[in-house]
């Protein structure tokens, strides 16, 4: 298991900048250069995650919508990419109904790019 989730790990953060803009519910236009960005075919319901560990910030793609976390530890992030099952993972641990989520936007710091 801790070979499969280091392979998972170095894949993830392996994956070469590319300039590539997104459109984030409830934020608006989001700049992934300084995000590293994985797809993740694994995952019915997640579809790609973009992390940028120096702000912890989340942004995520969930059946063709991007969302965005914020203030998500590193940690929380490694676990989310490692789950057996994301899609369960992002239920119950990272999404959440408006402020209820530990990570929203609206009651945690944004970071400014």
């Amino acid at each position: 298991m801790v070979h499969s989730i280091a392979s998972v790990l170095v894949a993830l953060f392996t994956m070469p900048v590319t300039d590539e803009m997104v459109d984030v519910k409830f934020r608006g236009t989001v700049d992934l250069r300084p995000f590293i960005c994985t797809d993740t075919p694994r995952s019915t319901h997640v579809q790609r995650v973009c992390y940028d560990e120096a702000q912890s910030y989340l942004v995520i793609n969930v059946r063709g919508t991007y969302y965005q976390y914020c203030e998500m530890p590193l940690m929380t992030f490694n676990k989310f990419v490692t789950a057996p099952s994301m899609g369960r993972f992002y239920s119950q641990k990272i999404d959440g109904n408006g402020s209820s989520s530990p990570f929203d936007c609206r009651t945690h710091r944004v970071p400014i790019y």
